[in-house]
């Protein structure tokens, strides 16, 4: 693939063409992705890392031209894992065109992130997201003088409205790189000027690498070793050590306080300050939202929406209908009949229609049962992205979760565990380190029931004392903060610093919601499906090898003088582990006969509660945190949830209950 030089593009072939957002978080760069591409064509995580990049596509001047939209940066000196991808997005792609989407309203924040890409060499279009926002606040812009300056096309947008996004296409004619210069201390120019006849050719200016080496940049290290041998690296180091020398301050706190300054003085050429318009009924709201009183209403209002939405509409209602109905009824039987006609062999119809079987297991809990909840949770999901109120929501919730050592964004998977705990860990990815989404994932395996599972529970506790109940939350939530608190100081690695922008509320585009939770269904049925049918097939083969009754023959002893349970339910237990509703439901049975009296019930739905992921959850665990870390978090929560229950047992009867 051939790339371009400096000011101009030369003739590529149509599909190796590249067009990068780039940006702030919270800037509308989904959105401007979303009217360019028509659809989310492909949303995939980036190699090596769980960090999500969507690709799509676009026709412009008669050529297809790929589109990438990056992860939310402040800096291309990365300090977290999406700055890093980022900047390896523009460090190892081939010289594309990029288009920096800045928020109008915080234009200092994107106007670092242009200094840096014209450091770097690369052709860009600025688009002035928001422009109406910074209006109505008495922000002005004077855009023909920012262009000037930067040597640039800048746009003025509101990517909510599609207004200005018609002029994006026209404008990628130009491929001229920036020309403005900073200019550094004397050492570290010096320093500069050594390094980079060191550094091989690049995607972006080798000025620019060896910037970010002076500062100090270690994600760059396997770059290095790639490209140079470890003669030129401790040559580098070399000359680091004497710039560093030579400067009573860090190199990269010079670099970045530079870089500041000539943001500032360009802000200062551009920027015109007005009387702000009065307040709107959106500033009101979203002052209220957050309101240290009138904010907690409010919160507490968007999760029994959610809740409802997600849990009730999409986890009762409609995976009834899909499972007992849909399924059950109209696609199940015909398929069954059919299957035994055309494939007189037992053993092939028992793997494709039995009790574990692909068809009637797999296809039955993928489509029927976690598609309709999955698909509400991303609608919602969506709506409150757009919305505005994700980050009021984290807001509000962060002293909760810090004695968890959390913030807080975990509320927002920890909310979608009360639906499926299975999606809720693949929505992890929205927390900023490893370490807080090992966390998370260990909290929803651990103690927070799908809705389904909830539902049997506050069937079983309808016909007892309020007390029982009234016990079972306050062990369940004390576990779960108990653990968070000790994981926190157990699990390696930083947790992150709950910094974040609060945008003004406003009204979602409909059209964009919906895109964006159909490209998310779509990732769901590619990626997470198989999930299920490798499971249900693992399955399968442990019934037929009859591994599933010897575990339930050694795990009686277990159930009997430890929790103090009928031999019985530790069928519930191993079907538990298959879904968690039918492990509870395995208890409601039990109970309805009069097997279990609320002493025994108690004990049973703390266990059930605590005890190990089911086996759908346990396979998203293992993709998403690798299978050492799923086996890690399996073999805590096992002891941990018959410990906790036979401790409850034996303080009931102590207590006399």
């Amino acid at each position: 693939m051939e790339s371009c030089s400096k000011t101009e593009t030369k003739q590529t072939n149509p599909s190796s063409e590249k067009l990068i957002l780039i940006g702030n978080p919270n800037v509308g760069k989904s959105v401007i992705f979303n009217y360019l591409t028509g659809k989310y064509v492909s949303v995939s995580n980036y190699p090596g890392t769980t960090v999500e990049v969507s690709i799509g596509t676009m026709t412009a001047r008669g050529k297809k031209i790929q589109i990438l939209d990056t992860p939310g940066v402040n800096s291309l000196i990365p300090m977290s894992e999406d700055e890093k991808v980022t900047r390896d997005i523009l460090l190892k792609e081939p010289k594309s065109f990029l288009i920096q989407v800045m928020d109008t309203k915080n234009i200092r924040r994107g106007l670092l992130i242009s200094l840096q890409l014209s450091e770097m060499g690369l052709p860009f279009l600025v688009l002035l997201n928001m422009w109406d926002e910074a209006k109505s606040r008495g922000i002005e812009i004077k855009i023909q003088t920012l262009s000037e300056i930067l040597g640039v096309p800048v746009l003025k947008t509101v990517a909510t409205r599609q207004k200005g996004l018609e002029k994006i296409k026209e404008n990628l004619e130009g491929r001229s790189a920036s020309s403005m210069v900073i200019h550094y201390p004397e050492a570290i120019e010096k320093g500069v000027s050594q390094i980079t006849p060191l550094l091989p050719e690049a995607s972006i200016s080798k000025r620019s690498l060896a910037l970010m080496l002076l500062s100090g940049d270690e994600s760059l290290a396997e770059w290095l070793h790639h490209h140079l041998s470890e003669n030129e690296i401790l040559q580098i180091e070399k000359i680091w050590q004497e710039t560093q020398h030579h400067l009573s301050e860090p190199i990269g706190y010079l670099i970045n306080q530079a870089r500041l300054r000539k943001g500032d003085e360009l802000l200062s050429q551009v920027i015109r300050l007005k009387g702000g318009a009065p307040p709107s009924i959106s500033s009101f709201l979203g002052n209220l939202s957050i309101h240290p009183i009138w904010g907690f209403p409010i919160l507490l209002f968007i999760l029994w929406i959610t809740y409802e939405f997600v849990g009730v509409f999409g986890a009762q209602i409609s995976v009834k209908f899909l499972e007992e109905t849909l399924f059950g009824k109209w696609f199940l039987p015909p398929i069954t009949h059919l299957i035994q006609r055309l494939i007189p062999v037992p053993f092939l119809q028992e793997f494709l229609v039995g009790p574990y079987g692909v068809i009637t297991m797999a296809l039955t809990y993928a489509i029927a049962i976690v598609l309709p909840i999955v698909g509400c949770f991303f609608l919602v999901f969506g709506l409150m992205e757009d919305s505005g109120y994700l980050p009021r929501l984290a807001v509000m919730t962060n002293t909760i979760f810090k004695k968890m050592g959390l913030n807080g964004k975990a509320v927002l998977p920890m909310v979608l565990g009360l639906g499926c705990d299975t999606m809720a860990t693949m929505t992890t990815r929205i927390l900023d380190t490893e370490k807080d989404r090992t966390i998370v994932t260990l909290l929803l395996a651990l103690g927070v029931p799908c809705s389904a599972q909830l539902g049997v529970i506050l069937g079983m506790f309808a016909g007892l004392p309020a007390l029982y109940f009234l016990l079972w939350v306050s062990i369940i939530v004390g576990i779960l903060i108990l653990v968070g608190y000790l994981a926190s100081r157990v699990i390696p690695g930083e947790g992150s610093d709950f910094i974040l922008e609060i945008p003004p509320l406003r009204i979602p585009l409909v059209s964009n919601v919906v895109v964006k939770t159909l490209a998310r269904i779509e990732w769901y049925l590619k990626e997470a499906v198989p999930l299920f049918i490798l499971g249900t097939m693992i399955l399968f083969a442990l019934h037929k090898t009859k591994i599933l009754a010897f575990i339930e023959w050694a795990a009686t002893p277990l159930i009997v003088y430890f929790l103090g349970l009928p031999a019985k339910v530790t069928e519930a237990f191993i079907i538990g582990f298959l879904r968690r509703d039918y492990g509870a439901a395995g208890l409601f049975v039990l109970s309805k006969e009069g097997l279990l009296s609320p002493h025994q019930i108690l004990v049973g739905l703390v266990t059930m509660t605590l005890f190990i992921p089911c086996i759908a959850q346990f396979f998203m665990m293992a993709k998403e945190r690798g299978l050492k870390k799923a086996l890690w978090i399996s073999a805590v929560i096992f002891p941990l949830a018959f410990g906790i229950g036979g401790m409850v047992n034996f303080l009931l009867k102590w207590v006399g209950m």
